[in-house]
């Protein structure tokens, strides 16, 4: 007879203005399981969670924990029922000590007076149960960020926790720390925990977990037992799109050799990475050519763009553009340098909502001038004009605030901007997300022009076909490790999807 669940989530719908997150969404987890959740962006797995932890109220569906109908109204309430939660960003006192923090709101005492050497013992209780020691008067700030999540561990199980949600544990450690956490999750489930594990390595899935759930577009995809389901087919079920093994499966295709007379580099990585974003890699960005960054979500694609246009300050390699090393220091330094960058997040990233399109268009090429050189208001209009037509954005004029425009003409404005600077090369990262499908054609359209005149391009997209359709080439990366690179006539989404997966081999 099957265990029956210690959580259960049936028919979970939560709606926001405009948007349905969730859509009759079933979840459960058992006592003593280690069950992954999964789903690439707008999957609808944060939202899951806060309804599961009191953050948000679900519009329709039950909850039932250890059997019992529960309505956590915030997360205090999911805690008290024996629900805890561990986010990747550790959220807890840093100037605090460790002890101070596993106790924090509990503190043991009388009349006031806190008994500190309860309070000691306490904490050297809560971590032994993670089989750790570590001085529990240090202040949590002084430890690695693998002994602070530790330690928010260790606070969660001390509310008599029987369901821990772990959200992204493994985003900031390095390979050591992940094992070290692996070791006290499967303590913890041979404990009889439930451990809910929320993460973007699929690596990382088939070493600890029991189960998974798949998520895409705010709908249940199925719950599948870990070693039912090969990497590949997991891959299809996050993108939507099922993929059969590859006839007489091949290697993955040879690195592409530029041919003689074949366009110059315009941006070159040579071993750049981030510790904790990106192993190092090589990049070539090519004149007239469209390159694509393919991979699932967590595996570094914006954080090669953020150390591309200098964003992130790179710990390893080199930037060389126009064969000459480049000392990228800020954005502003890309910007003198002809590169150019299309954020991911157009909202909080890009527009200015309350300021008019042409304000926002002229954004860019008025901060590469400086300060002192103003681009004068006969210029700004004339500029606006130009792009407004050639990129046909459809506003009624070049003074309505860019709040009033649809996703993708806001999207088109975004490309005037940095179009502006005239620059030579230019990464997109997801320029078609969020818009209609009409308003995709014409911004891949815009990609295919840019490439005629000679630009280079980086394409980033979690859509595998605007890949196939717009890329001469494109190089893959998995668990924040360039895994391959696809080009000719092996570049087709099945070929992709292999790379992702890791069954190219």
């Amino acid at each position: 007879m099957e265990q029956e669940p210690l959580l259960q989530l049936r028919g979970i719908t939560k709606r926001f203005v405009g948007v349905t997150a969730l859509q009759d969404v079933d979840f459960r987890v058992r006592a003593g399981e280690i069950h992954a959740l999964l789903g690439e962006n707008g999957a609808g797995k944060s939202t899951l969670i806060k309804v599961l932890t009191g953050v948000h109220a679900a519009d329709a569906g039950v909850i039932l924990f250890d059997g019992r109908d529960i309505h956590p109204e915030s997360p205090k309430a999911a805690e008290r029922a024996g629900i805890s939660t561990v986010y990747q960003e550790v959220n807890l006192i840093p100037a605090l000590s460790v002890a101070e923090n596993i106790a924090l709101g509990r503190q043991p005492g009388r009349f006031g007076f806190i008994n500190w050497r309860a309070m000691r013992r306490h904490a050297r209780e809560a971590l032994s149960r993670l089989d750790l020691t570590c001085d529990v008067d240090a202040e949590l700030g002084s430890l690695s960020v693998a002994l602070q999540q530790m330690v928010a561990i260790a606070r969660a199980l001390d509310l008599r926790a029987r369901l821990l949600v772990l959200d992204e544990p493994t985003a900031s450690l390095d390979e050591k720390e992940v094992a070290e956490l692996f070791k006290v999750m499967r303590r913890l489930r041979g404990d009889g925990l439930g451990i809910v594990f929320v993460t973007h390595f699929l690596e990382q899935v088939y070493a600890v977990s029991d189960r998974m759930t798949v998520l895409r577009n705010g709908q249940l995809v199925g719950e599948y037992a870990t070693t039912d389901l090969p990497r590949l087919a997991l891959v299809g079920k996050m993108l939507g799109r099922e993929v059969k093994d590859e006839a007489g499966r091949q290697s993955a295709p040879a690195p592409v050799v530029p041919v003689e007379g074949a366009a110059a580099p315009v941006l070159e990585a040579r071993r750049l990475g981030r510790r904790g974003a990106i192993q190092p890699l090589d990049l070539t960005l090519r004149r007239g050519e469209v390159t694509g960054l393919a991979g699932l979500l967590g595996s570094g694609r914006t954080e090669t763009a953020r150390l591309l246009f200098g964003i992130d300050r790179a710990d390893a390699g080199e930037i060389r553009v126009r064969a000459t090393p480049a000392h990228l220091r800020s954005p502003r330094d890309a910007v003198r340098l002809g590169l150019a960058l299309c954020s991911e997040d157009r909202k909080s990233e890009g527009l200015l909502p309350n300021l008019s399109v042409r304000e926002n268009l002229i954004l860019a090429l008025q901060a590469k001038r400086g300060a002192w050189r103003t681009l004068a208001r006969s210029d700004q209009e004339k500029l606006c004009a130009h792009y407004i037509r050639a990129l046909q954005i459809k506003t009624p004029d070049a003074e309505t605030p860019i709040r009033n425009l649809s996703g993708g003409n806001q999207q088109k404005v975004l490309l005037a901007r940095w179009l502006a600077t005239q620059p030579e090369a230019i990464i997109l990262d997801e320029p078609t997300r969020g818009i209609d499908v009409g308003a995709k054609a014409e911004i891949e359209q815009l990609i295919a022009k840019l490439r005629a005149e000679g630009l280079a391009v980086l394409l980033i997209s979690s859509e595998i076909e605007e890949m196939v359709r717009n890329c001469s080439r494109v190089l893959v990366l998995r668990e924040r490790t360039l895994a391959g690179e696809v080009s000719g006539d092996a570049l087709t989404p099945e070929r992709l999807m292999h790379v992702m997966a890791g069954t190219h081999e």
